[in-house]
């Protein structure tokens, strides 16, 4: 991607003052990047980011299983089959980024057929107790809107022709049921994040890479200092701005940390990484055309839903079947060792201690999954997969993410499987923590960044913010 100079900056005691900078390349910053670009044409905007590349990170296509969590398919939504509150939500989020890379689409400004494949999403489980766990969940979600379409069988045969790996040369004894929607995505959220930056940059706003952003401080006219470093000459940088957000992935908390946000006091990271199994065989891509979720292993983090997902990255097909739980200290896929221990604080020990004596089960899950042999971890595509053959499937590694440990007065911390939005009291700096299901709901965060961080904003920009984000349209003209 080209490098572009910032346009129109304002001169303050010698220093340009931009509007808004942006750390990060990945779809977060690309996103609000792309909302503010056309929202506020006028206004200049940087986005630094660290690496050569954008969405190098957690947005690059295989540091992601790419599903556009929707809530069709990842029982990890709804652990109670009754309540169907969560599945919901997300879908009705997902609903939001797929009108928006529409409305950007209509304005010649991305084409999704550079980043969106069609590819039903399918549930499968084994067992009795599953199965009857899958009977209820598609019975309480089959009267909402977003589930309406959703089919379910206990018909082996049915199962095949939705997914024919799942039943060849499995046992005739082997109980199992499936749902399908076909409506699901895949979503190469790497060719999306550098779509949606080339809108940033066609507005005349800056994407800078190889530009590490070291620290944050806020001034006593309000503005923000941002220190960097520039990584091809070593130079050292600074610019001024008056909002700052913070997507930085795994860093994002302790740069939020050396701004001194009190909205972060107490919070602290606790790094998870995952390996896939991936093939490229052709005879075998050819033949499953789904995204198939089950049921996560006891102690297992949400995160680690086993799935077995077909992959169109640069217009070529592949299968990934995973994930498998690493550990390491390194916040980022490209980060140190060191990364956790510099987000460490007195008033953040407790909470991280207390989440770990409350979650041994997950601490006992990565420490086999840790010790498992690549054997033992084929076994596991076999259970989806009866008669794959190792010769065909590559371990690679994926991406790395930083869940968040929040302080609580009752449990003196708890660890959250999610992603949180963090701002400053005064809307002047913002930030994201956590992880999935972030790059499938981006627009949805950005909405609500908008409305936290500029509300005087707020009628000027609605009605092309309508035309950006619409609302869904009526249950009986939709269907």
């Amino acid at each position: 991607m080209t490098e572009t100079t910032p346009i129109h900056p304002e001169s303050a005691g010698g220093d340009d003052v931009l509007d808004a900078v942006l750390i990060g390349g990945g779809i977060m910053s690309a996103t609000l990047g792309a909302l503010l670009s056309t929202l506020a044409p006028d206004w200049s905007i940087a986005l630094f980011e660290r690496l050569g590349e954008p969405a190098a990170e957690s947005s690059h296509p295989w540091n992601n299983a790419g599903t556009g969590h929707s809530g069709l398919c990842e029982l990890n939504y709804m652990p109670d089959p009754r309540d169907g509150s969560k599945a919901a939500g997300i879908a009705e989020q997902f609903g939001l980024s797929r009108r928006f890379w529409s409305a950007l689409a209509r304005r010649d400004e991305l084409d999704p057929a550079t980043f969106v494949t069609a590819t039903p999403h399918v549930t499968v489980v084994f067992g009795d107790d599953d199965i009857a766990y899958l009977r209820q969940r598609y019975a309480t979600l089959r009267d909402q809107p977003a589930f309406a379409d959703m089919e379910y069988t206990e018909d082996r045969a049915v199962i095949a022709e939705w997914a024919p790996l799942l039943v060849r040369g499995r046992a005739d004894g082997d109980a199992m049921a499936a749902t399908r929607h076909t409506a699901g995505t895949d979503v190469d959220f790497g060719a999306l994040t550098r779509s949606l930056l080339s809108t940033m940059s066609a507005a005349g706003n800056a994407v800078r890479l190889h530009r590490e952003i070291t620290g944050l401080t806020r001034g006593k006219d309000g503005l923000w200092t941002v220190r960097g470093r520039d990584l091809d000459s070593g130079r050292r940088f600074r610019v001024r701005t008056r909002f700052v957000f913070v997507g930085a992935g795994g860093y994002a908390l302790r740069l939020l940390q050396r701004a001194g946000l009190p909205e972060v006091r107490g919070y602290g990271v606790f790094p998870l990484g995952a390996q896939f199994l991936r093939t490229d065989n052709p005879d075998v891509v050819a033949e499953h055309h789904a995204k198939v979720y089950s049921q996560a292993a006891l102690g297992a983090p949400p995160m680690s839903v086993p799935h077995l997902d077909r992959r169109e990255v640069d217009g070529s097909a592949s299968l990934l079947f995973g994930p498998y739980a690493t550990f390491s200290t390194r916040l980022l896929r490209h980060g140190k060792l060191t990364d956790l221990f510099t987000t460490l604080r007195p008033h953040n020990i407790v909470p991280l201690v207390a989440a770990g004596l409350q979650n041994l089960d997950l601490v006992r899950f990565l420490i086999s999954e840790l010790l498992a042999s690549r054997r033992r971890k084929f076994a596991q595509l076999q259970r989806f997969y009866p008669t794959a053959d190792p010769g065909d499937w590559e371990l690679i590694q994926a991406g790395q993410r930083a869940q968040l440990v929040k302080p609580d007065r009752k449990r003196g911390g708890v660890l959250e499987f999610g992603t949180e939005l963090v701002t400053g009291a005064d809307g002047t700096v913002a930030g994201l923590l956590g992880a999935s299901p972030g790059a499938s709901i981006a627009p949805s965060i950005m909405r609500d960044l908008l409305e936290r961080c500029f509300p005087e904003r707020r009628y000027e920009w609605s009605p092309l913010l309508a035309e950006l984000l619409p609302e869904p349209a009526p249950v009986s003209a939709a269907r």
